[in-house]
């Protein structure tokens, strides 16, 4: 059976050969090839580190390590929807890449049964740890294993610090100051025990993860557990949630799918709806709890948020059908991009044409589906 190292990696590259030396000196498993998760803007000192200052190199031949089969084409770059390399992993949007992708490697490498995957959460943001190994806690086999690797204190974070060596070598110390002996520091691999729930998970859900989102997956997991259903929306997050997943919604996204749910039989669009003032009255009423954009008050219904303050209706134009299915496709596709298809079904806004007209209504009232504002 083929042993692999599976690490992540953030600002700290020295994590990749302090695992390799821990697990060479410890008498571990010693791994045949490596793969590490990173993001462009760490690449560079990873590449700098153990390539370009020969770190790797200079570790595997001083304490006569095994070959390790390791080159540019296996550091994985997480990748955004697009396909591109993300830079670093801040904002939520990149949260979300990272997620997906890391789980998305962890179950390519676990649809082999000829691999062994030895996993380390040492390095990177605390996020890619938690992925790392909320993923192999998911599909993790019984011949793959998870550790942290730890150095002691006055060698940790030191940008020269790759390994103890053997001999003594004299570095500079944290912040510049002083000098620390490389021979004296000591490096400890813990192997974290964790719950492998592949065999508890229903093998469908298993053979889909390819395809699904990390947030699809939770999703997917919660909602099997799950004895009633429940939608939170948050107007100072504007967030949707349900079973644990919050999708992050435009204010007027929010405004109208919570209007929409307080019409109990939906929204029929008829040829007399745009002379109807009252939905655009009603859904301006539940949108300035949310944001007070002047431009959803002009583009859409041509009155200024002053004017509907004081009750002015004057200028006031009558909701469109243009403005219900904008709303609705933009709604339905953050749904489907965050849930698994069964979930979505039962919350989306739907919609059906009886003698050319429209009908529109949130099928969680239909469900029955609890619905709570804050």
């Amino acid at each position: 059976m083929k042993k692999i190292l599976l690490a992540i990696t953030g600002a700290s590259p020295q994590v990749v050969t302090e695992t390799l030396y821990a697990l060479h000196t410890e008498g571990k498993t010693f791994p045949e090839e490596m793969y590490i998760i990173t993001t462009l803007g760490a690449k560079n000192m990873l590449c700098e580190g153990l390539f370009e200052n020969g770190h790797l190199a200079a570790l595997q031949k001083e304490y006569d390590m095994p070959p390790i089969k390791f080159d540019e084409s296996h550091i994985w770059l997480i990748e955004n929807d697009q396909g591109e390399p993300i830079d670093d992993a801040k904002s939520i949007a990149d949260q979300t890449f990272m997620a997906d992708f890391i789980t998305r490697k962890v179950f390519d490498l676990t649809q082999n049964n000829n691999l062994a995957i030895h996993a380390s959460i040492a390095g990177g943001r605390k996020t890619m740890a938690f992925y790392l190994g909320y993923a192999m806690s998911l599909l993790g086999r019984p011949q793959d294993t998870l550790s942290h690797v730890f150095v002691n204190d006055e060698f940790e974070f030191v940008k020269d610090f790759y390994y103890p060596t053997k001999q003594s070598h004299l570095i500079t110390g944290k912040y510049g100051q002083g000098k620390l002996d490389t021979s004296q520091a000591v490096v400890t691999l813990a192997e974290i025990p964790f719950v492998r729930m592949r065999e508890s998970v229903d093998a469908q859900l298993i053979n889909s993860m390819g395809k699904m989102s990390f947030s699809q997956t939770v999703s997917t997991l919660n909602a099997t557990h799950s004895k009633s259903l429940a939608i939170t929306l948050t107007r100072k997050a504007k967030t949707l949630s349900i079973t644990g997943v919050d999708i992050k919604l435009s204010p007027k996204e929010l405004a109208f799918y919570h209007w929409l749910t307080q019409q109990k039989e939906g929204i029929k669009v008829d040829r007399h709806f745009d002379q109807n003032k009252q939905h655009a009255i009603s859904f301006l009423s539940e949108f300035k709890q949310v944001a007070s954009d002047p431009r959803v008050f002009k583009s859409s219904f041509g009155l200024e948020p002053e004017d509907f303050n004081d009750g002015d209706f004057r200028q006031l134009k009558a909701m469109e059908n243009t403005f219900v299915q904008q709303n609705r496709s933009a709604i339905n596709a953050k749904l489907k991009k965050a849930l698994p298809n069964g979930l979505v079904n039962k919350i989306e806004i739907k919609s059906e044409t009886i003698e050319n007209i429209s009908y529109y209504h949130a099928e969680a009232v239909k469900q029955n589906i609890e619905i709570e504002i804050s």
